[in-house]
Protein backbone atom coordinates (compact mmCIF):
# COMPACT_ATOMS: atom_id res chain seq x y z
CA UNK A 1 0.00 0.00 0.00
CA UNK A 2 3.00 2.26 0.77
CA UNK A 3 4.80 1.64 -2.32
CA UNK A 4 1.50 2.34 -4.37
CA UNK A 5 1.22 5.71 -2.52
CA UNK A 6 4.54 6.25 -3.54
CA UNK A 7 4.50 5.48 -6.77
CA UNK A 8 1.69 8.18 -7.37
CA UNK A 9 3.22 10.43 -5.88
CA UNK A 10 6.28 10.35 -7.93
CA UNK A 11 6.35 13.42 -10.18
CA UNK A 12 6.45 10.90 -13.39
CA UNK A 13 5.65 13.13 -16.27
CA UNK A 14 8.03 15.76 -14.60
CA UNK A 15 11.37 13.70 -14.70
CA UNK A 16 10.47 12.34 -18.42
CA UNK A 17 10.42 16.18 -19.62
CA UNK A 18 13.57 16.83 -17.72
CA UNK A 19 15.39 13.71 -19.27
CA UNK A 20 13.99 14.51 -22.24
CA UNK A 21 15.49 18.17 -22.40
CA UNK A 22 18.58 17.01 -20.78
CA UNK A 23 19.04 14.33 -23.78
CA UNK A 24 18.60 16.93 -25.93
CA UNK A 25 21.80 19.02 -24.45
CA UNK A 26 24.16 16.03 -23.73
CA UNK A 27 23.85 14.02 -27.03
CA UNK A 28 25.75 16.51 -29.16
CA UNK A 29 27.98 17.18 -26.87
CA UNK A 30 28.73 13.69 -26.61
CA UNK A 31 28.79 13.17 -29.64
CA UNK A 32 30.99 15.99 -30.73
CA UNK A 33 33.22 14.67 -28.24
CA UNK A 34 33.47 10.95 -29.51
CA UNK A 35 34.56 13.12 -32.78
CA UNK A 36 36.81 14.94 -31.60
CA UNK A 37 38.60 11.52 -30.38
CA UNK A 38 38.35 9.49 -33.35
CA UNK A 39 41.07 11.83 -35.64
CA UNK A 40 43.98 8.73 -34.44
CA UNK A 41 42.71 5.86 -32.65
CA UNK A 42 46.40 5.05 -31.50
CA UNK A 43 46.19 8.39 -29.39
CA UNK A 44 42.75 9.32 -28.78
CA UNK A 45 43.64 12.71 -27.38
CA UNK A 46 45.88 14.09 -30.74
CA UNK A 47 43.42 16.68 -31.80
CA UNK A 48 43.45 17.94 -28.09
CA UNK A 49 47.28 18.23 -28.23
CA UNK A 50 47.31 19.94 -32.13
CA UNK A 51 44.89 22.64 -30.55
CA UNK A 52 46.88 23.36 -26.93
CA UNK A 53 49.85 23.21 -28.79
CA UNK A 54 48.87 26.12 -30.95
CA UNK A 55 49.93 30.07 -29.66
CA UNK A 56 47.41 31.15 -31.52
CA UNK A 57 44.82 29.26 -29.57
CA UNK A 58 46.44 30.79 -25.82
CA UNK A 59 46.87 33.93 -27.25
CA UNK A 60 42.97 34.47 -28.79
CA UNK A 61 41.78 32.48 -26.24
CA UNK A 62 43.43 34.82 -23.38
CA UNK A 63 42.59 38.08 -25.05
CA UNK A 64 38.89 37.45 -25.68
CA UNK A 65 39.19 36.14 -21.63
CA UNK A 66 40.60 40.00 -20.75
CA UNK A 67 37.78 41.94 -23.21
CA UNK A 68 35.30 39.58 -21.00
CA UNK A 69 36.04 40.65 -17.85
CA UNK A 70 36.59 44.30 -19.23
CA UNK A 71 32.71 44.01 -20.50
CA UNK A 72 32.06 42.62 -17.31
CA UNK A 73 33.43 45.65 -15.02
CA UNK A 74 32.08 48.12 -17.72
CA UNK A 75 28.26 46.51 -17.59
CA UNK A 76 28.19 46.78 -13.97
CA UNK A 77 29.39 50.24 -13.28
CA UNK A 78 26.76 51.32 -15.86
CA UNK A 79 24.08 48.74 -15.10
CA UNK A 80 24.11 48.64 -11.13
CA UNK A 81 23.43 52.42 -10.80
CA UNK A 82 21.20 52.85 -12.80
CA UNK A 83 18.70 49.65 -12.33
CA UNK A 84 19.32 50.92 -8.04
CA UNK A 85 18.13 54.40 -9.17
CA UNK A 86 15.27 53.53 -11.59
CA UNK A 87 13.86 51.04 -8.43
CA UNK A 88 14.47 53.48 -5.96
CA UNK A 89 13.53 57.07 -7.65
CA UNK A 90 12.27 56.16 -11.24
CA UNK A 91 10.06 53.66 -10.92
CA UNK A 92 8.04 55.12 -14.31
CA UNK A 93 10.72 55.17 -16.19
CA UNK A 94 11.42 51.10 -15.76
CA UNK A 95 9.41 50.37 -18.81
CA UNK A 96 11.45 52.73 -21.09
CA UNK A 97 15.05 51.49 -19.75
CA UNK A 98 13.70 47.76 -20.55
CA UNK A 99 12.36 48.36 -23.86
CA UNK A 100 16.23 50.11 -24.67
CA UNK A 101 17.95 46.95 -23.01
CA UNK A 102 16.04 45.17 -25.23
CA UNK A 103 17.02 47.31 -28.57
CA UNK A 104 20.35 44.08 -29.05
CA UNK A 105 17.59 41.44 -29.98
CA UNK A 106 16.33 43.84 -32.45
CA UNK A 107 19.44 45.60 -34.37
CA UNK A 108 22.12 42.64 -35.54
CA UNK A 109 25.36 42.62 -34.64
CA UNK A 110 26.63 43.60 -38.02
CA UNK A 111 24.26 46.10 -38.10
CA UNK A 112 26.12 47.75 -34.74
CA UNK A 113 29.64 47.27 -36.22
CA UNK A 114 29.05 48.64 -39.24
CA UNK A 115 27.59 51.47 -37.46
CA UNK A 116 30.76 51.65 -34.91
CA UNK A 117 33.15 51.34 -37.93
CA UNK A 118 31.08 54.05 -40.20
CA UNK A 119 31.26 56.58 -37.31
CA UNK A 120 34.39 55.94 -35.34
CA UNK A 121 36.81 55.05 -38.27
CA UNK A 122 37.08 58.67 -39.62
CA UNK A 123 38.47 61.55 -37.92
CA UNK A 124 35.62 63.58 -35.30
CA UNK A 125 34.42 65.33 -32.81
CA UNK A 126 32.42 66.38 -29.73
CA UNK A 127 28.89 67.90 -30.16
CA UNK A 128 28.46 71.40 -29.53
CA UNK A 129 32.36 71.74 -28.69
CA UNK A 130 35.57 72.76 -30.46
CA UNK A 131 37.51 69.67 -29.95
CA UNK A 132 38.21 67.45 -32.98
CA UNK A 133 40.17 63.89 -33.25
CA UNK A 134 42.02 63.78 -36.20
CA UNK A 135 43.00 60.28 -35.55
CA UNK A 136 40.57 58.02 -35.75
CA UNK A 137 39.46 55.15 -33.40
CA UNK A 138 40.59 51.78 -35.67
CA UNK A 139 43.46 53.38 -36.43
CA UNK A 140 45.33 52.47 -32.81
CA UNK A 141 44.88 49.13 -31.17
CA UNK A 142 43.62 50.90 -27.62
CA UNK A 143 40.99 52.98 -29.66
CA UNK A 144 39.64 49.53 -31.21
CA UNK A 145 39.67 47.39 -27.63
CA UNK A 146 37.55 50.33 -26.64
CA UNK A 147 34.80 50.56 -29.53
CA UNK A 148 34.68 46.35 -29.50
CA UNK A 149 34.36 46.83 -25.22
CA UNK A 150 31.51 48.64 -25.85
CA UNK A 151 30.18 46.84 -28.58
CA UNK A 152 30.14 43.70 -26.16
CA UNK A 153 28.59 45.61 -23.31
CA UNK A 154 25.75 46.24 -25.57
CA UNK A 155 25.25 42.96 -26.79
CA UNK A 156 24.91 41.84 -23.30
CA UNK A 157 22.78 44.52 -22.28
CA UNK A 158 19.71 42.55 -22.09
CA UNK A 159 21.38 39.67 -19.64
CA UNK A 160 23.48 41.44 -17.48
CA UNK A 161 20.43 44.47 -16.93
CA UNK A 162 17.72 41.52 -16.21
CA UNK A 163 20.05 39.95 -14.09
CA UNK A 164 20.36 43.17 -12.23
CA UNK A 165 17.01 43.76 -11.92
CA UNK A 166 16.01 40.20 -10.84
CA UNK A 167 18.45 40.26 -7.93
CA UNK A 168 17.74 43.85 -7.25
CA UNK A 169 13.63 42.47 -6.39
CA UNK A 170 14.83 40.31 -4.04
CA UNK A 171 15.71 43.00 -1.69
CA UNK A 172 14.77 45.63 -0.18
CA UNK A 173 16.02 48.38 -1.61
CA UNK A 174 14.49 51.17 0.22
CA UNK A 175 14.71 49.82 3.23
CA UNK A 176 18.65 49.36 2.74
CA UNK A 177 19.10 53.05 1.59
CA UNK A 178 17.31 54.32 4.20
CA UNK A 179 19.59 52.73 6.54
CA UNK A 180 22.60 53.28 5.08
CA UNK A 181 21.90 56.97 5.09
CA UNK A 182 20.98 56.96 8.72
CA UNK A 183 24.53 55.94 9.58
CA UNK A 184 25.92 58.65 7.42
CA UNK A 185 27.10 56.67 4.31
CA UNK A 186 27.01 58.30 0.80
CA UNK A 187 25.58 56.88 -2.72
CA UNK A 188 29.07 55.09 -3.55
CA UNK A 189 29.42 53.55 -0.19
CA UNK A 190 25.58 52.44 -0.45
CA UNK A 191 25.95 50.92 -3.87
CA UNK A 192 29.47 48.92 -3.45
CA UNK A 193 29.22 47.97 -0.03
CA UNK A 194 25.67 47.28 0.65
CA UNK A 195 23.64 46.90 -2.50
CA UNK A 196 26.52 44.70 -4.57
CA UNK A 197 26.65 42.39 -2.10
CA UNK A 198 23.32 41.39 -1.56
CA UNK A 199 22.98 40.86 -5.07
CA UNK A 200 26.08 38.96 -5.68
CA UNK A 201 24.46 35.79 -6.92
CA UNK A 202 22.62 38.23 -10.12
CA UNK A 203 25.65 39.38 -10.87
CA UNK A 204 27.66 36.41 -10.86
CA UNK A 205 24.69 34.78 -13.28
CA UNK A 206 24.86 37.83 -15.66
CA UNK A 207 28.82 37.94 -15.39
CA UNK A 208 28.70 34.21 -16.97
CA UNK A 209 25.92 34.64 -19.73
CA UNK A 210 28.26 38.06 -20.95
CA UNK A 211 31.58 35.85 -20.69
CA UNK A 212 30.38 33.48 -22.87
CA UNK A 213 28.66 36.48 -25.66
CA UNK A 214 32.10 37.74 -25.71
CA UNK A 215 33.89 34.41 -25.86
CA UNK A 216 31.91 33.13 -28.53
CA UNK A 217 31.48 36.09 -30.61
CA UNK A 218 32.40 36.66 -33.72
CA UNK A 219 31.41 39.10 -35.86
CA UNK A 220 32.22 42.20 -33.90
CA UNK A 221 35.67 40.73 -33.64
CA UNK A 222 35.87 39.77 -37.02
CA UNK A 223 35.03 43.14 -38.46
CA UNK A 224 36.94 45.01 -36.38
CA UNK A 225 39.99 42.96 -36.97
CA UNK A 226 40.85 41.75 -33.32
CA UNK A 227 42.63 38.67 -32.52
CA UNK A 228 39.57 37.09 -30.48
CA UNK A 229 38.83 33.13 -29.46
CA UNK A 230 35.09 33.59 -31.69
CA UNK A 231 36.87 34.13 -35.57
CA UNK A 232 40.08 32.02 -34.41
CA UNK A 233 37.60 28.91 -33.93
CA UNK A 234 35.65 30.01 -36.68
CA UNK A 235 38.30 30.20 -39.15
CA UNK A 236 39.99 27.00 -37.59
CA UNK A 237 36.89 25.24 -38.50
CA UNK A 238 36.88 26.18 -42.12
CA UNK A 239 40.06 24.42 -42.80
CA UNK A 240 40.27 21.64 -40.06
CA UNK A 241 38.03 19.04 -38.28
CA UNK A 242 39.06 17.79 -34.92
CA UNK A 243 40.75 20.20 -33.40
CA UNK A 244 37.44 22.82 -33.44
CA UNK A 245 35.49 19.61 -32.33
CA UNK A 246 38.05 19.25 -29.17
CA UNK A 247 37.95 23.29 -28.16
CA UNK A 248 34.03 23.05 -28.84
CA UNK A 249 33.98 20.80 -25.93
CA UNK A 250 36.54 22.09 -23.81
CA UNK A 251 34.83 25.34 -24.12
CA UNK A 252 31.13 23.80 -22.60
CA UNK A 253 33.17 21.98 -20.08
CA UNK A 254 34.45 25.43 -18.97
CA UNK A 255 30.76 26.86 -18.96
CA UNK A 256 29.68 24.27 -16.53
CA UNK A 257 32.58 24.64 -14.16
CA UNK A 258 31.61 28.51 -14.31
CA UNK A 259 28.02 27.49 -13.65
CA UNK A 260 29.01 24.94 -10.81
CA UNK A 261 31.02 27.80 -8.89
CA UNK A 262 28.48 29.86 -9.16
CA UNK A 263 26.19 27.72 -7.69
CA UNK A 264 28.71 26.84 -4.74
CA UNK A 265 29.20 30.65 -4.41
CA UNK A 266 26.05 31.55 -4.09
CA UNK A 267 24.75 28.43 -2.32
CA UNK A 268 23.00 29.19 0.68
CA UNK A 269 22.60 33.09 0.09
CA UNK A 270 18.66 33.59 -0.57
CA UNK A 271 18.16 31.53 2.62
CA UNK A 272 20.89 33.60 4.43
CA UNK A 273 18.95 36.79 2.89
CA UNK A 274 15.06 35.54 3.88
CA UNK A 275 16.69 35.64 7.68
CA UNK A 276 17.25 39.32 7.84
Amino acid sequence: MNFITRLRKFPFWSWLWFIIGALYFILPLLATFEFSLSWDPANPLKAYQRAFEDNRFWNSFMYSNVLALATIVVSIILIVPTAYWIRLRLPQARRIVEFITLMPFVVPAIILVFGLIRIYSTPFSIPFTDVVFMQPLTNFKMGTNILIVGGYVVLAMPYMYRSVDTGMRTVDIRTLTEASQSLGANWFVIITRVILPNIRAALLSGALLTFAIVVGEVTLASFLGVNAFGPYLFLLGQHRAYEPAALSFVSFLLTWLAMGLIQLVTGGQGQAAGTH
